[in-house]
């Protein structure tokens, strides 16, 4: 098992990661802002390696699946064990979640509600699975990353954290910034421009060079509106039944 932890501070955000691959973290993470946030305190990870929980001199881990089939699964008492071991520390209270293709879709939402909770505890799988049982005896539940399959949970553990890193205080140190993105106010962002105002004979829309900002916002606003209706068409939808909620 391998630790990384900042500077200590009272209550860090905690992410514990239940893996075959420890080497495989903070990844991308320890570096940019999440690397920086990690540095100073403001989040902390841990790695578990499944394999310290075999039960053979060999670490075996996986075994054939009952009723044949490709591939191998993650045995349940192996995974079990390992769940155990973080639940019973200081940090093993938040969400125990298995990152699965059929899992709950991520999305800004559950990112804000993992953001504001003391930490999550997130179990990659590999192989063809895990043993089900595992996940009923001990209330796991499953998020999945989009409509994909990946060679093993590290990845999606990955997308995971990061979604969830930039939400907490003091990570982005615009907080204005975040209301302005993607998902924020339930549609896609609008167009950005910068200099040169002029570029290859396309020209910034000139809204944006007025300084009017009561007019800046309204365009803004009504492009994250054709955006989202026509490149997301689920997104419009929730959108508008949201709008009419609000009256």
């Amino acid at each position: 098992m391998t630790e990384n932890q900042g500077k200590s501070w009272s209550a860090p955000w905690s992410a514990t990661v239940l893996t075959l691959f420890p080497e495989m973290f903070p990844g991308p993470l320890g570096q940019s802002l999440a690397g920086k946030a990690l540095k100073n305190g403001i989040w902390r990870l841990e790695t578990v390696d499944i394999r310290d929980f075999a039960r053979d001199k060999h670490r075996s881990v996986d075994d054939a699946p009952f009723g044949g089939g490709p591939g191998m699964v993650m045995r349940p008492d192996v995974l079990a064990d390992a769940v155990d071991h973080v639940s019973g520390t200081p940090r093993g209270g938040g969400r125990v979640i298995y990152l699965s293709p059929r899992g709950r879709r991520l999305d800004q939402a559950m990112a804000r509600e993992l953001a504001e909770q003391d930490g999550v505890v997130l179990i990659c799988g590999r192989f063809e699975g895990v043993d089900q049982r595992a996940l009923d005896e001990r209330g796991i539940e499953e998020v999945s990353v989009g409509d994909f399959v990946l060679s093993g949970g590290e990845t999606a553990a990955l997308v995971l954290l990061d979604a969830v890193i930039r939400l907490l205080p003091g990570v982005i140190g615009d907080g204005a910034a975040l209301e302005e993105e993607s998902f924020a106010q339930g549609l896609l962002e609008y167009p950005q421009y910068t200099r040169p105002q002029n570029w290859e004979g396309h020209a910034v829309p000139e809204v944006l060079t007025s300084g009017h900002h009561g007019n800046i916002r309204a365009w803004r606003k009504a492009q994250a509106e054709e955006l989202t209706k026509a490149r997301r068409p689920d997104l419009w939808e929730r959108y508008l039944r949201s709008a009419k909620s609000r009256g």
